[in-house]
This record gives structure tokens, sequence and C-alpha cells, in this order.
């Protein structure tokens, strides 16, 4: 029996390479995407697994679709999409915010989703088989104090995940969403532009998350039984009760 075929965008770091590594380790065969080319080539070397690589910028349409159907023949029929890849810029209030931000991260998390699921979707409606999984944010349930855009962006992917599942349901390809909370990976180093001491900050004082928690979940999505689709799934760290309640040890 042929091993699934899995894409993942953003495989270079945080919640993606973490998948990666769990995917292959479970005998998956993997596309793997990222904007970081040196990156893709030193996994692909860590994986025993059948590998091919994607470079590319989700929040480019040409490039995205381009590189979809660059695909050789035995990776391109894709089983299982993992969306991952998006960033946050910026942590201010709306008359403080940076546009280019804006642009950022509605052009990454939001366009470039829709972008990937676009370019993938119609093998899986053509075959009537598939599953797609968006990674979400507790941000897209919940906004919090100088978050607008990027809850924003998040509330989008969760409207667009619902609204997608019921586009699919009849042809019985599985649609869900994963919502984790403060994850201890690149994310807040992207978010402060390199200000390490200020994104140290973010995960002082708790016991976060880490990519390998929320890839451990997304096999548990994906391994369900046929006949269960596990729609929406948010996981916190224990420390933290929702988007702005978060319980510090005094260090």
């Amino acid at each position: 029996m042929k091993p699934s075929t899995s894409l993942i965008t953003g495989a270079t770091s945080g919640i993606g390479l973490a998948t990666a590594k769990l995917f292959a380790k479970k005998g998956m065969r993997l596309i793997l995407c990222g904007r970081r080319i040196e990156r893709l080539f030193k996994l692909k070397k860590t994986l025993e697994c059948q590998c091919h690589i994607l470079n590319f910028d989700v929040s480019k349409s040409h490039d995205v679709f381009s590189a979809i159907d660059s695909l050789p023949g035995e990776f391109s029929k894709i089983d299982i999409l993992i969306n991952n890849a998006g960033n946050a810029h910026g942590l201010d209030s709306v008359d403080l915010a940076d546009v280019e931000d804006w642009d950022n991260m509605i052009n990454s998390n939001l366009k470039g989703l829709l972008y990937v699921t676009k370019s993938v979707i119609g093998q899986m409606v053509q075959r009537k088989t598939g599953h797609i999984i968006n990674v979400g944010s507790i941000a897209g349930k919940e906004v919090y104090p100088k978050g607008s855009v990027y809850c924003a962006t998040k509330f989008a992917v969760d409207a667009f995940t619902k609204g997608l599942r019921m586009d699919l349901n009849p042809l019985g390809i599985k649609v869900g969403a994963i919502h984790p909370g403060l994850v201890e990976t690149e994310f807040s180093m992207v978010r402060f532009k390199g200000d390490a001491k200020r994104a140290k900050m973010v995960y002082h004082g708790i016991d976060a998350l880490h990519g390998r928690d929320i890839a451990q979940a997304i096999w548990f999505m994906v391994k369900a039984p046929k006949h269960v689709n596990i729609a929406d799934m948010v996981i916190l760290p224990t420390a933290q009760a929702n988007s702005t309640v978060i319980q510090r040890r005094d260090i």
C-alpha cells in the first residue's frame, strides 16, 4: 500500500517543522514548502521518507500555483494538506500600527492559505477524497489588545474553514482547524522584528506549548477513522486560560 502524501506549508520552523518530522516517522510521503530554501534542503536530508521540497512564498499566487503544478508524478496526488504558513508582525494599537505589517499578515495568514488551498483542492474534488487542516490560533477565537489585524486574519481563517467544510461536505472531504495558544517557536521573534528580549518575555514564567505538541494533535486529527472528522480543536498550555489570562510563575 502506497503511503499517503501530505503537503505542509511553513515547514522550515515551529509547528510545520515538528509536523514534518512526526509525519516522516509515521511513514508519510511529504511535500515540504517554505521560503527558506537552505532550511528545506537541510530538513530533507534529515528525514527518512519520500520527500519533495517546494520553495515559494504563499503570499504570491502565481508562485503558489506554479509550484504545485511542478510536482512530479509520484507527489502529484495530495491526500492531506496542512496549511501552517503564517506570521504575526508587530503588536501595536491600530493608530500606531505599520500598514506594511498589516499587508504582510493578510497576505500570508489569509490570502496565502486561500491560494494554497485553491491550488490543491481541485484534485481532491476530482477524487472525492482528501483532508485539509488549517492551523489557526486562539487569536481566531478571541481578540486581544493591540492584535486587531492579526486576530482578524485568524478569525477569517476560522470562518473560511467552516465555509470550506460546508462546500466539501457532499464529497466526503474532511476539513478541520487547530487553534493553538502560546507555542514557543520563532513566532515572537518575527512579531517583534528580531527583538530577542521582548520575544522571550512572551513565554516568561510559563511552560508554553511546543511545536511537537501541536504536531501530535494534528496527527491525531489525520489518523481519526474515516467516519470521524475532528472539525475544530483549541489547544492551550495549562497556564493559559484564554488569549489574555495567563498564570505566570515568579522567576
